[in-house]
């Protein structure tokens, strides 16, 4: 019997296929938090590194952003052993493991663009490379300024589909225009386009949260997460929008909306008041709003070792 996601001891996650964490999550109900971190910036504390951070903090999933399978790095974690990074992260805090690749579009205008390492890149090579190197999920998306195109996310998910399919959760989406002109507010997410992640093989589909995209409404958002739940798939609403340093009043805010709306996993960025990671404080604020203090203080307590 597969655990829900609130419950799972690190020996469970070694074990669990990719359709068990996919099941997990379900059966938590829209109580699974995640938290991005930038690899390569500076952690917040010093000598702990900000994947630590936010674990501690009650992150269920922790995701990596600017993570390059070719020179996998996370500042803080030891880089004696470059292929074994994403497994000393796991030792280190316990949770499952996503990555950010991005489907960039190079016909696209951008002002000011953003150059990526192929590293970086939605390839299916870099995609088997994230299942060698332990990665759980790969979240198709864009950062700034990259030119990252909802038609490259399809055809990025088609093609990472068909070589890791089996193993990496797929899960895809844009959290802002990251450099589009015409991909912005409502037009950066719609019925249609999601059918058309579903159809190119995504397992979970992520929505920006209410309040933090113009156009992006409770209801709007609500309306988009039942049809992707009608047709058996899973969301994420995320804060891509450096509200993750805003007020507590303004987090739980968008925690309740992104609850009430329906999803099942509740993202927060990696600009807090210094980029790379998230407000701490707010992470935690976060997770009392979706799952009260009782199973925020078991997910922030709860050994490794278990």
């Amino acid at each position: 019997m597969v655990k829900r996601i609130l419950d799972l001891d690190t020996s469970d996650i070694k074990n669990m296929s990719k359709e068990e964490k996919l099941l997990s999550i379900k059966y938590g109900e829209g109580r699974t938090l995640m938290s991005e971190v930038v690899c390569t910036f500076p952690p917040l504390l010093g000598d702990i590194s900000n994947v630590e951070l936010v674990a501690a903090f009650g992150a269920d999933i922790i995701l990596l952003n600017f993570y390059d399978v070719d020179k996998p790095r996370v500042e803080g974690i030891p880089q004696e052993e470059p292929t074994r990074l994403v497994e000393r992260i796991k030792e280190y805090t316990g949770r499952m493991i996503g990555a950010n690749l991005e489907p960039v579009d190079e016909e696209l205008l951008v002002h000011d663009r953003v150059s990526l390492p192929k590293g970086r890149l939605a390839t299916k090579e870099n995609a088997i490379k994230l299942v060698e190197q332990g990665i759980d999920m790969v979240l198709l998306t864009g950062n700034p300024k990259t030119g990252v195109t909802n038609d490259k996310i399809i055809q990025s998910i088609k093609t990472i589909k068909k070589v890791v399919g089996d193993e990496l959760i797929i899960a895809a989406g844009k959290m802002h225009a990251a450099g589009s002109l015409e991909e912005v507010g409502e037009n950066l997410i719609s019925k249609e386009l999601i059918e058309s992640f579903i159809d190119a093989g995504s397992d979970i589909i992520l929505i920006p949260a209410p309040g933090t995209i113009p156009g992006i409404s409770l209801e709007y958002a609500r309306e988009l997460i039942q049809y992707c739940h009608s047709q058996d798939k899973l969301t994420i609403t995320s804060i891509g929008t450096s509200q993750e340093g805003a007020d507590e009043w303004t987090i739980r805010n968008i925690a309740i909306n992104s609850k009430m709306a329906g999803t099942d996993i509740h993202h927060l960025g990696d600009a807090g008041i210094c980029p790379g990671v998230a407000t701490p404080e707010n992470i935690m604020a976060y997770s009392i709003a979706i799952r009260g203090k009782r199973h925020t203080y078991r997910r922030m307590a709860r050994s490794v070792n278990r």
